[in-house]
C-alpha cells in the first residue's frame, strides 16, 4: 500500500507565514517609534548618519565619484522627493531612520553631505536642522596652501593671556589639607665634614699590579649599595597642592625615562637680501677656506676608522682578534706514522702526556681478526707489542716505547705521577709501567735539537744507531695473574681519584694516602673489574725484611712457618730481576687479582651484558687539568713542583706500597656509587657497584641495573662526563648519539636522527660546554654545536680516507689548542682547533645549562602525558568490557522475544511482497512458535 500523502506541513507553513507577517509588522512599528541616531556624542545632534545604496544614489543624483566629488561634498534635496520615496518604497527606502526629522523638518530642502572619510561612521550624512545646514553653507572653502599660510598668521599673532585671579571661596579644603600637611616633630641632625688645609693637594702614590693575573686585563670598580646605611622607607604621606604657576627649568642630564614626542615647526630662513649679503661677505669665505683642510682630513679618517668606536670597551676583546674569526675549519698540524712496524696497525687508543709539551702517546694493535690472529700466532710472537710516545721535535722516530705481552687497547697516564702508566691487553691481563727513569729523556726533547740535524742531513736509515733504538725500549714491571683476570680483551681502564678507595663489597672509603692506589676495568668477557695496586694483607712484622718482593699473605702463627719468610727471600735473591725493570710493582706480577668483580646479569636469563666503556665519576685527568688554559698552566707547575720534590727527596709513594690496605678506613657517607656503561648491543646501563647480600644464598652479588636504555643501533665506544657539568653525560655508538643527565630516569635529553655513515669514536670540546666532536668510519669529524645547531652538525670535514679510530683533544694555552684525530692504518693526525670553537662565547656555560634544564622539563612534560595516555586507554578499556557485559547478560526470554518479533517482522514482508506480485493469498498467520 503506498503512504498517504500527509497535508499537515502545508498548513504548518501557511501558519509561520502569518506569524511572520505579524512579526515583520511588529518589528516595522518598532523601527518606526526608535529614535533616529544623530552624533550627540560628538557634538553634533543636527548629524543624522545615513548609507545610501546605489539605488538611492541615482534616485537622487548623488552618485559617489560623480555626482558627489571631493570638490562638491553635499547636495540640497527638496524635501517632497525624500518623503515620495518614503512612501513609494516605505522601509526599504534608505531614508527611512530618519523619516521623523525629514516629516519635521520646517524647511523645504534638506542638507545631504558626502562623509569621504567616513568621519561620522558612514557613507552621508544629513543635516536635520536649517541652523546647521546655513553653519555648513556659509564655511568658505579655503585652498591648503591658504590655510597653512592662515595657520601660520594665527600661530604669529597668537598672544599668550595670563589667567585672571579670582577671589577666594572656602568649601572645607583647607581643612583636609591641614590634617593631611606634614610636620617636623624631630629637630634636624646637622653634620659636618671638614679637613685640614695643609692636606689640600697632597701627593698620590700609585702601585704597579700584574695585569696578566686579572681577568680580562682590566679592572672593574662598579658602584654598589652599602647596607649597613641604606634607610628603607616603609611608608610615606604627601600631600599636593595644585597651583596655577608652572615653572619650566632644564638640565644637561639623562633622560631617565624617555617618551615618544615630536614638535612641529618652521624653519628660520634667510631672506634673498642675507643671502646677497652673505654670499659677498669675505670674513665668510676667509673661515671657509681655513676650515677646510681640517675638514677634509676629517671625512678621510671617518672614512678609514670608524670615530665613534668605544675604545674602553674593546680594550679587554683585544685578545679576541687573535687569528681569523671566519676560519671554522680544523687546521693540519702534524702527522705521526710508525715506519718501523712490518705489519699493517691500527691506533686503538690515544693520550696526551699530563705535564710535557707537545707529546703524545698512542697504543697501536695489529689489524686483524680472531681467526686471523690465531692463524699467525707465531708470526705475531715475533712483533712486539708497543705503546709510542711521539715528540712535535721528531715526528719519525718515537722517543719512547713501552712493551707489554700483547696488543694494548687502553691505557690511561695516573693523574697522582704521569710516570706510572696502565694498560689493559688483548688477553684480558693489565699491564704497569714505570718510566721514572726515562723521565729526563723525554722532558729535555726540545724542538731542533741534535736529532733533528741528523734528519736533516742524513739517510731515515742512518739517522739513529741501533744502541740508541734498544735503549728506547722499555719493559712492563707488573702483569697481572692470567687465571684471575679477565678472559677477553680489556675495553676501557680508568684510575680511581685519589679523593676516595673502595673494599670487596663496594664500599666508598677516605683514601689517607692521598695517591691513586685502584684501577677500575670493563671487559668484552661480561665483567667490571676493581684492582688495588697494593698488596691484599699488610706483612708480617715477625717476618724478616725483603727486598721490596713480598706478598703480604699473612702472618705467622707457628715456629714452622716462622722459617717461611727467609725461605721465600732466599728464593727471591735467586731470581735474577732485569736491570732496566723497576722492582716498583714487583709484588703484583702474575699474581695480581682483582679487588671485586661486578657482573652485569640480564635478569631471568643466564646471559649478562656486555660492557664495553664506562663512567664512574669526573675524570681526575680531563676535569682537574684541562678545564681552562690558566687552570691548566697552575696544575701542571703544581704536578712539576712535587715531581721535583720527590726527585730531590727521592721519594716515590709507589715505592713504599709495602704497607698493604688499612684495616681501619673512614667510611664517606652520601656517596653515589652509581655510574653509566655502554654495552655491546648498543644499551646505555645506569647500575651500582655497591653490593648486595642476596636473600636465598646469602652471598654479596652485584645489584640490578637502576635502569637500563636501549638508544643506539651499535655498540657503544664513548661514555664520557661533561668537563663542565659533572652530571651530563655523552655516549656514541651505532649511527647516533645521546646526551644523558644523571638522575632523569625517562630517557636521553638529546638523541641525534640516524647518520650517513656509522661513528666510531668521540670526545667532549674542553673549553666549550656546548661543542663536541665525532669521528665516523668514512674519515670524517662531525662538529656539533648545541648553541647553533641540535638536529644536525654545524660542520663536517674531513680528516682521512678510513676509519677514525680515537679523537682526543689538549689545551696547550690560551691562544693555541690541538685535536689528535687516529686512523684505523695507523697514523695520528695532529690538528690545530681554530678560534671559535675552543674560546666560548659571553655566558656559553649558563646558556648550555639552561638548554639543558629546558630539555629536562620537556621530559617531565612528556612523561606526564604518557602516564596520562595510559590511564584513558585503560579507561577505554574498561568501558568496552562494560559493553561486551552488558550484551551478554541478557536474559534468555528477552533473548527469545527479540528473536519472535524479527520472525514476525520477517514473515509480514514476505507475505506483502507476495501479493504484491500476485502469487500470494490472505492465508492463516503462521506462529513463531509451530515453525520452531
Amino acid at each position: 500500500m503506498a503512504p498517504k500523502a500527509q497535508k499537515s506541513p502545508k498548513g504548518k507553513k501557511r501558519g509561520q507565514e502569518k506569524k511572520g507577517k505579524k512579526k515583520a509588522k511588529q518589528l516595522t512599528l518598532v523601527a518606526e517609534e526608535e529614535e533616529p541616531m544623530n552624533m550627540e556624542s560628538m557634538g553634533h545632534p543636527e548629524i543624522y548618519p545615513l548609507v545610501l545604496t546605489t539605488k538611492t544614489q541615482e534616485i537622487f543624483n548623488c552618485r559617489v565619484d560623480e555626482d558627489m566629488t571631493d570638490e562638491q561634498t553635499y547636495k540640497l534635496i527638496k524635501k517632497e522627493d525624500i518623503l515620495a520615496d518614503l512612501q513609494n518604497r516605505a522601509a526599504v527606502s534608505d531614508f527611512h531612520p530618519v523619516k521623523k526629522i525629514v516629516r519635521e523638518y520646517p524647511g523645504d530642502e534638506l542638507l545631504l553631505v558626502y562623509d569621504k572619510d567616513f568621519k561620522y561612521g558612514l557613507n552621508f550624512y544629513l543635516i536635520g536642522t536649517e541652523e546647521g545646514k546655513e553653519n555648513f553653507l556659509k564655511t568658505p572653502e579655503v585652498p591648503e596652501e591658504q590655510e597653512e599660510t592662515r595657520e601660520y598668521v594665527q600661530e604669529e599673532v597668537f598672544v599668550y593671556k595670563p589667567p585672571v585671579s579670582k577671589p577666594w571661596v572656602s568649601l572645607g579644603s583647607e581643612k583636609e589639607i591641614e590634617e593631611e600637611s606634614v610636620k617636623e616633630s624631630k629637630k634636624r641632625v646637622t653634620y659636618m665634614i671638614s679637613r685640614k688645609r695643609s692636606e689640600f693637594g697632597a701627593p698620590v702614590t700609585f702601585s704597579d699590579q700584574n695585569a696578566s693575573s686579572i681577568k680580562d686585563g682590566y679592572i672593574e670598580c662598579a658602584s654598589y649599595s652599602d647596607k649597613n646605611y641604606t634607610l628603607t622607607q616603609v611608608e610615606k604621606d604627601v600631600s599636593l597642592q595644585v597651583i596655577p604657576e608652572v615653572k619650566g627649568t632644564s638640565t644637561q642630564t639623562k633622560w631617565t625615562f624617555p617618551k615618544n614626542a615630536t614638535t612641529q615647526y618652521y624653519p628660520r630662513e634667510f631672506s634673498e637680501e642675507e643671502k646677497e649679503a652673505l654670499g659677498q661677505s669675505k670674513s665668510l669665505a676667509d673661515f671657509l677656506n681655513n676650515v677646510s683642510t681640517s675638514v677634509e682630513i676629517a671625512l678621510q679618517q671617518n672614512e678609514i676608522m670608524d670615530i665613534f668606536l668605544d675604545d674602553w670597551k674593546n680594550l679587554a676583546e683585544e685578545e679576541s682578534t687573535f687569528g681569523d674569526k671566519t676560519d671554522t675549519h680544523l687546521k693540519e698540524y702534524q702527522s705521526f706514522t710508525d715506519l718501523h712496524s712490518t705489519m699493517e696497525k691500527m691506533i686503538t687508543c690515544v693520550s696526551w702526556h699530563p705535564t710535557i709539551y707537545g707529546l703524545i702517546v698512542v697504543s697501536v694493535a695489529v689489524r686483524l681478526s680472531f681467526e686471523e690472529r690465531v692463524q699467525f700466532s707465531g708470526k705475531l710472537l715475533l712483533q712486539p707489542s708497543l705503546i709510542l710516545f711521539w715528540s712535535f721535535s721528531d715526528p719519525i722516530h718515537p722517543q719512547l716505547m713501552l712493551e707489554s705481552p700483547d696488543d694494548i687497547f687502553c691505557f690511561e697516564f695516573c693523574p697522582s705521577d704521569p710516570n706510572i702508566i696502565a694498560g689493559g691487553c688483548i688477553n684480558g691481563q693489565i699491564v704497569l709501567w714505570d718510566i721514572t727513569a726515562h723521565a729526563d729523556r723525554i722532558e729535555n726533547i726540545k724542538a731542533g735539537g741534535s736529532r733533528s740535524k741528523k734528519a736533516t742531513l742524513k739517510p731515515m736509515f742512518l739517522l739513529e744507531p741501533d744502541s740508541n733504538k734498544e735503549a728506547m725500549y722499555i719493559r712492563h714491571c707488573a702483569v697481572s695473574s692470567i687465571e684471575n683476570g679477565h678472559r677477553k680483551v680489556i675495553t676501557d681502564i680508568h684510575w680511581l681519584p685519589d679523593s676516595f678507595e673502595i673494599n670487596r663489597m663496594g664500599s666508598v672509603f677516605e683514601n689517607r694516602s692521598g695517591i691513586n692506589c685502584q684501577l677500575v676495568t670493563c671487559s668484552a668477557d661480561c665483567t667490571i673489574c676493581f684492582w688495588d695496586i697494593r698488596p691484599q694483607k699488610p706483612p708480617s712484622t715477625a717476618a724478616a725484611p725483603t727486598t721490596g718482593t713480598g706478598t703480604g699473605t699473612g702472618t705467622p702463627t707457628n715456629n714452622t712457618n716462622s722459617h717461611q719468610p727467609a725461605a721465600e727471600k732466599k728464593k727471591e735473591d735467586t731470581i735474577e730481576i732485569p736491570f732496566d725493570v723497576p722492582s716498583t710493582f714487583l709484588h703484583l706480577d702474575l699474581s695480581w687479582k682483582p679487588l671485586t668483580r661486578i657482573k652485569l646479569s640480564k635478569g631471568e636469563t643466564n646471559l649478562d651484558h656486555c660492557p664495553t666503556k664506562l663512567s664512574l665519576g669526573e675524570d681526575p685527568l680531563l676535569c682537574k687539568i684541562q678545564g681552562t688554559s690558566s687552570m691548566h698552566v697552575l696544575l701542571k707547575d703544581k704536578i712539576l713542583n712535587q715531581i721535583k720534590i720527590l726527585k730531590s727527596a727521592e721519594i716515590n709513594p709507589f715505592h713504599s706500597l709495602d704497607t698493604g690496605l688499612a684495616n681501619i678506613l673512614k667510611p664517606i657517607d652520601d656517596f653515589c656509587t652509581k655510574f653509566f656503561v655502554g654495552t655491546e648491543e648498543g644499551e646505555v646501563i645506569y647500575t651500582d657497584w655497591k653490593m648486595e647480600r642476596d636473600s636465598e644464598t646469602g652471598r654479596f652479588m652485584a645489584k640490578k641495573p637502576v635502569n637500563l636504555y636501549t638508544v643506539h643501533d651499535g655498540a657503544v665506544h664513548t661514555v664520557q662526563r661533561s668537563p663542565f657539568y659533572n652530571d651530563i653525560i655523552l655516549t656514541i655508538g651505532g649511527w647516533n648519539v645521546a646526551i644523558w643527565k644523571e638522575e632523569v630516569m625517562t630517557g636521553p635529553l638529546l638523541q641525534t636522527c640516524c647518520a650517513p655513515k656509522r661513528y666510531t669514536a668521540g670526545h667532549w670540546s674542553l673549553t666549550r660546554p656546548g661543542v663536541f666532536y665525532i669521528g665516523r668510519e668514512d674519515g670524517y669529524v662531525d662538529i656539533w654545536d648545541l648553541l647553533e645547531k641540535t638536529h644536525e652538525p654545524t660542520q663536517s670535514q674531513n680528516i682521512c680516507i678510513t676509519m677514525i679510530t680515537y679523537i682526543k683533544p689538549w689545551t696547550f694555552s690560551s691562544k693555541q689548542q690541538f685535536i689528535a684525530i687516529a686512523d684505523y692504518y695507523g697514523t695520528l693526525h695532529i690538528l690545530e682547533i681554530p678560534w671559535t670553537l675552543s674560546h666560548p662565547s659571553f655566558n656559553e656555560v649558563a646558556s648550555v645549562n639552561y638548554y639543558f634544564e629546558r630539555e629536562v622539563k620537556h621530559l617531565e612534560y612528556v612523561y606526564q602525558r604518557k602516564l596520562i595516555r595510559d590511564e584513558e586507554k585503560k579507561e577505554m578499556a574498561l568501558e568496552l568490557v562494560k559493553k561486551k557485559a552488558k550484551v551478554f547478560q541478557k536474559t534468555k526470554e528477552l533473548m527469545e522475544a527479540e528473536l519472535r518479533l524479527e520472525y514476525e517482522n520477517h514473515v509480514e514482508l514476505e507475505k506483502a511482497v507476495l501479493f504484491n506480485l500476485g502469487l500470494g493469498r490472505v492465508t492463516e498467520k503462521v506462529s513463531y512458535l509451530d515453525v520452531m
